[in-house]
C-alpha cells in the first residue's frame, strides 16, 4: 500500500489524471477498475476518479508493491542537471528568467538540456520541489524563446502558477518588448501587417502581404532607439512590440520590408552577418525578450499585478551598441 499525499501541486486536477501521472504504465482501464474495487481510495472513501483534488486530500493505492513497480517506468528517473538560471523574479508561483542565446527553452531531444532543466534542477537544490512531487507535476515554461534569441522566459513553478499564466499568454493582455539590431535605417516608428505560414521542411516561415490558404496574420510594432553604423554600413536599434506571437515572426517580419536582424542566420544578410561575425564573433541574431509589462491580476499572479520586468541586454549586444559610432 501507497499513500500520496496531494500538494499545491496537484491540487486542482482530477483524481484520474494524478494516478495517470503516477502510475503512468498503466492502462486507464486499470485505474478505473481498482477504483471501482476500492483498490484506489480518496480520503478513506471510494472514489469515481472525476474527483476535483484539493490541497491535504489522501490517495490510497492498496496494491502490491510489485503492482506499482511494475505501472511505473522501469528506467531510473534521472535528476535533472541544466543550466544555472539568471533569475528576475521569484515568487511561490512563478520564476522570470533571463534566458541566454545558445540554450533551447525546451529540449528537443531526450539528450537536450534546456531552460525548463535548469528550472527543475533549480526548484530540486533549493528543496522547493521533491522527487516525488515531480512524478506528478513538472514545472514548464509559459513563453517559448528560440534558441539563438536571449531574454525574459517565465516558468511557473505550481501548477495554479503554470496555468494562469498560460492563460494569460494566451490572451494576449500582456505587453512583450524586444530588442533588437537592424540592417538599414528606420527613421519612424511603425506597426506592420502581413500573413505568415511555417514550411516544416525548412523550419523557416513564409511571409505575404496578402492572405493565401493556410496562412496566419501578424502584427508587428517597432519604434527606433539610435541609428548607427558599422563601417560605411547603416543600421538600426530598434524596440519592438510583438501584438502576434508567430513562429520566426520578428526575424522574418522585418526581413522581408528589408531589414533583416544583424546575425540572422536564417533571414539576414550573409555578407553583414560576415562583418559582424569577424570584428565581434557574433554568431547568432541580435535578438532579445527585452521587456514584459502585466496588466492588474488577482490569485496566484497577484504578486506580478501591474508589473514591469526588464532583462539585461547580454554582454555582447551591448558591447557592440557601446563600440560602434552612432549617427
Amino acid at each position: 500500500m501507497r499513500t500520496l499525499q496531494v500538494g499545491k501541486n496537484e491540487a486542482g486536477q482530477r483524481l484520474d489524471k494524478l494516478l495517470a501521472k503516477y502510475l503512468d504504465q498503466a492502462p486507464k482501464s486499470f485505474l478505473y477498475k481498482m477504483l471501482r474495487k476500492k483498490n484506489i481510495k480518496l480520503n478513506g472513501k471510494r472514489a469515481q476518479g472525476n474527483e476535483i483534488l484539493a490541497q491535504g486530500d489522501q490517495v490510497d493505492l492498496y496494491l502490491a508493491e510489485e503492482t506499482l513497480e511494475s505501472f511505473q517506468k522501469k528506467t531510473p528517473r534521472r535528476r535533472p542537471v541544466g543550466p544555472a538560471l539568471s533569475i528576475i523574479y521569484e515568487d511561490a508561483h512563478l520564476l522570470l528568467v533571463n534566458k541566454p542565446a545558445g540554450l533551447l527553452s525546451q529540449k528537443a531531444r531526450e539528450s537536450d538540456i534546456s531552460l525548463v532543466e535548469g528550472v527543475i534542477s533549480y526548484l530540486l537544490d533549493s528543496g522547493q520541489l521533491t522527487e516525488r512531487e515531480l512524478t506528478v507535476f513538472r514545472p514548464g515554461i509559459c513563453n517559448r524563446l528560440d534558441r539563438n534569441t536571449s531574454g525574459l522566459v517565465v516558468a511557473g513553478k505550481s501548477l495554479p502558477g503554470l496555468q494562469a499564466m498560460n492563460a494569460l499568454f494566451q490572451e494576449r493582455s500582456l505587453h512583450k518588448y524586444y530588442r533588437c539590431m537592424v540592417a538599414g535605417h528606420l527613421k519612424e516608428p511603425c506597426r506592420i501587417e502581413g500573413w505568415l505560414e511555417k514550411q516544416e521542411k525548412t523550419n523557416q516561415v513564409r511571409i505575404g502581404k496578402e492572405r493565401w490558404e493556410g496562412a496566419l496574420p501578424i502584427c508587428t510594432e517597432y519604434k527606433p532607439l539610435e541609428h548607427r553604423t558599422f563601417g560605411s554600413r547603416p543600421y538600426t536599434y530598434l524596440e519592438v512590440n510583438l501584438i502576434t506571437g508567430r513562429t520566426h515572426q520578428i526575424r522574418a517580419h522585418l526581413a522581408s520590408i528589408g531589414h533583416p536582424l544583424i546575425g540572422d542566420g536564417k533571414y539576414g544578410e550573409p555578407k553583414i552577418n560576415a562583418c559582424f561575425r569577424e570584428q565581434y564573433g557574433l554568431s547568432h541574431q541580435l535578438l532579445h525578450a527585452y521587456r514584459l509589462e502585466l496588466p492588474r491580476l488577482s490569485g496566484p499572479l497577484e504578486g506580478v499585478s501591474q508589473g514591469t520586468f526588464i532583462a539585461p541586454l547580454p554582454k555582447l549586444f551591448t558591447n557592440i551598441l557601446e563600440e560602434d559610432d552612432g549617427t
